[in-house]
């Protein structure tokens, strides 16, 4: 997929410095409304299935119900990831777009560096991470205006300066956050209250959950992102898909 500099042709740069500003501190509710209006199924939930995801899904069957939701699978996903992917299918009635990594690539990824080059270099792991994510990710938003994720600036260091709705000049067309300023509180309330599917990896000390080589449990005292290729320093713990400028 080719990247653009440029603002998408759906939205002005005038349109979008009135809706950031517009919806910098709106609920997460008005967010997705804003989506479906402009949008609709023309933007899309990237979902990997994790809690601040599910919310995501939850809320937008009423705000949003036209936006389409699609996965990566690594083919390295936990099984407990799956699972509540089946559970998601059944209870809200959801086609889940799935794209995979390109087989030859992972192929002679594994065939020339073995099973676990990601842990040899940070740049190691970011090819290994281009392979399975960022890749299938160029494919999963081709065609689309607008992409909507469950980033929060609470789980990392490296997401404190998310906005709820930007430009992303990686791929070339909108993202939005709608849970930017929630707190785990906030997520996992909603999820108790409306009684929200979750993976139960969470249950076992898993705040964010990835491919599961890459992924432990966390103790109390860490943040949310440090189970997640946990022998990098924090700084470099992400993988590509969202992009700090």
């Amino acid at each position: 997929m080719s990247h653009s500099s440029s603002l998408s042709l759906a939205v002005s740069p005038e349109e979008l410095g009135a809706a950031s500003k517009e919806l910098l501190e709106a609920p997460a509710e008005e967010v997705l409304a804003w989506v479906e209006r402009r949008f609709g199924s023309r933007a899309a939930i990237a979902s990997s299935f994790g809690a601040e995801d599910m919310v995501l899904m939850d809320l937008a069957r009423t705000h949003a119900p036209s936006v389409r939701l699609f996965t990566l699978d690594t083919g390295r996903l936990p099984p407990e990831t799956y699972e509540v992917m089946d559970v998601v299918r059944r209870r809200y009635g959801v086609e889940i777009e799935t794209f995979f990594p390109e087989r030859a690539r992972v192929e002679a990824l594994e065939s020339s560096k073995g099973y676990f080059s990601f842990k040899q270099s940070i740049e190691a792991r970011k090819e290994c991470c281009a392979i399975r994510k960022v890749e299938p990710l160029g494919r999963a938003l081709a065609g689309r205006e607008a992409w909507v994720t469950g980033l929060r600036r609470e789980q990392s260091v490296t997401r404190t300066e998310v906005q709820a709705v930007a430009f992303d000049a990686d791929h070339g067309l909108i993202k939005v956050n709608p849970l930017v300023r929630w707190s785990t509180r906030e997520v996992w309330a909603y999820i108790k209250a409306h009684s929200v599917p979750y993976n139960v990896l969470h249950d076992r000390g898993y705040p964010s959950i990835g491919c599961a080589p890459c992924t432990r449990a966390v103790k109390p005292y860490e943040d949310e992102r440090a189970g997640r290729w946990w022998w990098e320093s924090p700084e470099n713990r992400e993988c590509g898909l969202h992009v700090r400028r």
